[in-house]
């Protein structure tokens, strides 16, 4: 494998990594322009092995989606409806809400994974509310809750602060923020695709007070549309960035585009190929941040399953009623079993281990 890495052009790169020298920007572009993909998912494997091993990560998780309704009008989105009218536009019922969760009650979930659209009629209590029901029926359960897009958006339409949505947020029960609506933080790109909801800044203050409250969070980037290669390394370096400052990000988690149903529907999905590199050069320039993360429902089961040698330590979980993919064009399961996961994870060669949202593992999932 050295002789090929020599021949891609990356010897530097790996002398500098084998040293524990961190990668700068040029390193990224230069992994993304390499023509050998099989060199780069090298060092991103060496690199996923020496902190984990082979150990591959999910967990039992939930997804929901409350409502639809969303006052952003995002380019890439199939999900949001501007209008409570709109044909699909939906809002839940917190009753409603709440059944997903008790109709699983034979279940072993840990963790809820709630995400939204920027709904203006809703009360600030129909989200408070929303996370106490869930404690009521399972107290244990994790809540996983609002990208920092909707805490920003919370707080400007109920004319609070940051700080203080967390706050109360954090009193009804929240554990921890989802990554979402990272999209992007290049200006040029987030002004063409997401101009109308919170800036990159912004979404990295509300990480850092988050993380500042002791909340443990993930980032994300949405991949393969019309940013530039350097827009994704610049990405991944404002989240080293933030993560050295405050050690507060869990998991780095890639985000493929889907063109279906949406505004930008001409554009092509990005490829296996680019999946697997932008997967790889994550790990290999988030040195500081411990988990990189296959979406499956975004990649695909099988891309997913492959990506586990090329930097990948964890395919999230179980993601039973997940939309906002779906409605997107995602062939991929709503849900798949844990079994299953264990599965794709030994067929790859790789160790299941089943986790909880901060990465506590049980004993190996038995084959």
């Amino acid at each position: 494998m050295q002789s090929r890495i020599r021949a891609a052009g990356i010897a530097d790169i790996d002398e500098k990594l084998r040293g524990g020298e961190r990668l700068a920007l040029e390193d990224g572009v230069r992994l993304f322009e390499c023509d050998d993909l099989l060199a780069v998912g090298a060092l991103a494997n060496r690199e996923r092995e020496k902190r984990h091993g082979a150990k591959t990560y999910f967990n039992f998780n939930l997804r929901l989606e409350p409502t639809n309704v969303c006052v952003a009008s995002c380019l890439f989105c199939s999900f949001a409806r501007l209008k409570p009218t709109d044909a699909a536009a939906y809002t839940m019922t917190l009753e409603k809400a709440w059944d997903k969760l008790r109709q699983r009650a034979h279940q072993p979930l840990t963790e809820i994974h709630v995400v939204n659209g920027l709904n203006p009629d809703l009360p600030f209590s129909y989200y408070t509310e929303l996370l106490l029901g869930f404690k009521r029926i399972r107290p244990d359960i994790h809540l996983k809750c609002f990208t920092a897009v909707e805490i920003a958006y919370f707080a400007d339409l109920y004319g609070m602060t940051d700080e203080q949505v967390l706050t109360e947020l954090m009193a009804a029960g929240l554990d921890s923020l989802p990554g979402g609506g990272a999209e992007i933080f290049a200006p040029r790109v987030r002004r063409k695709i997401a101009h109308d909801k919170c800036d990159a800044d912004r979404y990295l203050s509300i990480h850092r007070i988050a993380h500042g409250f002791g909340m443990k969070t993930n980032v994300t980037m949405l991949y393969g549309h019309i940013e530039t290669i350097e827009e994704r390394v610049d990405h991944m370096l404002r989240a080293r960035g933030l993560q050295d400052e405050t050690g507060g990000f869990q998991a780095f988690i890639p985000l493929a585009f889907h063109p279906d149903n949406n505004q930008m529907r001409k554009l092509p999905a990005p490829s296996a190929f680019d999946t697997l590199r932008v997967h790889a050069v994550s790990r290999l320039m988030l040195d500081n941040i411990p988990h990189i993360k296959a979406f499956w429902i975004a990649t695909g089961l099988d891309v997913a399953q492959t990506a586990l040698w090329f930097g990948v330590d964890d395919l999230d979980g179980t993601v039973q009623e997940e939309k906002i993919y779906h409605m997107a064009g995602s062939p991929t399961p709503e849900g798949v079993t844990m079994s299953h996961l264990s599965r794709l994870v030994r067929s790859a060669g790789r160790e299941p281990y089943e986790r909880d949202t901060f990465y506590n593992v049980k004993e190996p999932v038995p084959a």
